[in-house]
């Protein structure tokens, strides 16, 4: 999903709703704490107002000037705050008349997309293993099937049993990327969305990260049949059982990522 851009109309009412001027920030009485840079301070303020509703989609802020002085920092000090909102998705930038910084709405899917790559680099690093993605994963995964089989109801229960017989695309004879999205349909069927954020990042690290034409049909095949016995738990809202089967699931696919030669330094299609 992209994000919520700021229409012309809204632009247009934020520049003319007072005679051009822009909406004020509340003075936010930034007490400068010297262990922390003071643009970074700025820019949780503002986080602040937009994460909590104080500054809505569509807003365009005040400018530099007001806003240092409404902070009491340098305009310097500003613009490096609003390049780091600008890097999280929280405001966006355009020049001309009607220019200036404007509130987006916070995207989730572009927060997954955001640590997903992050995940990427670190794991490639000795500060992230590949065990430490399978580990989070096998925290997390069991308890969202239980989560889903608790909470489904019919169309999302369609949507699990869709993901697990669907069928491999010629391009991927593994059904590599299908088996992946099976695992975030569960996740998504949770209805929580920080259990969908947590585990979208570390699932789309495997899609990429696996050389999976070293992997037998077979063992593809053995990964199909346990997504179709971990649907039929969830659609009869088994909660223990779908927990249970989605916990041996990702034990036995362990060996498989660990195996010697399988795991890549460069995304797959690179």
């Amino acid at each position: 999903m992209a994000p919520t851009r700021p229409s012309s109309t809204s632009r247009a009412g934020a520049a003319a709703g007072d005679g051009g001027s822009s909406r004020a920030v509340p003075p936010a009485r930034l007490r400068v704490q010297r262990v922390r840079p003071a643009y970074r301070q700025v820019a949780d303020e503002l986080r602040a107002q937009i994460v909590g509703g104080s500054l809505g989609a569509g807003e365009r802020l005040p400018n530099e000037a007001d806003l240092s002085q409404a902070f009491g920092v340098s305009r310097s000090t500003v613009r490096e705050a609003l390049r780091v909102l600008a890097s999280q998705h929280l405001i966006e930038t355009t020049r001309g008349v009607q220019g200036g910084s404007f509130v987006l709405a916070p995207d989730p899917a572009r927060v997954v997309e955001d640590v997903g790559g992050a995940l990427g680099v670190l794991v490639m690093t000795p500060q992230l293993r590949l065990h430490d993605l399978l580990e989070a994963r096998l925290l997390l995964e069991p308890s969202a099937a239980r989560l889903a089989a608790q909470r489904a109801d019919a169309d999302t229960v369609e949507a699990i049993r869709t993901a697990a017989g669907a069928p491999r695309d010629g391009r991927d004879p593994s059904g590599f990327v299908g088996h992946l999205d099976f695992h975030t349909t569960v996740l998504m069927a949770t209805g929580n969305l920080m259990i969908t954020m947590m585990g979208q990042p570390v699932n789309d690290v495997l899609r990429t990260r696996l050389r999976r034409v070293g992997v037998e049909t077979q063992e593809w095949d053995r990964v199909d049949e346990w997504h179709r016995v971990i649907a039929d738990h969830i659609a009869a809202g088994d909660g223990a059982a779908a927990e249970e089967a989605m916990r041996d699931h990702l034990v036995a696919l362990r060996s498989l990522y660990e195996r010697d030669g399988l795991w890549t330094d460069e995304p797959a299609g690179h």
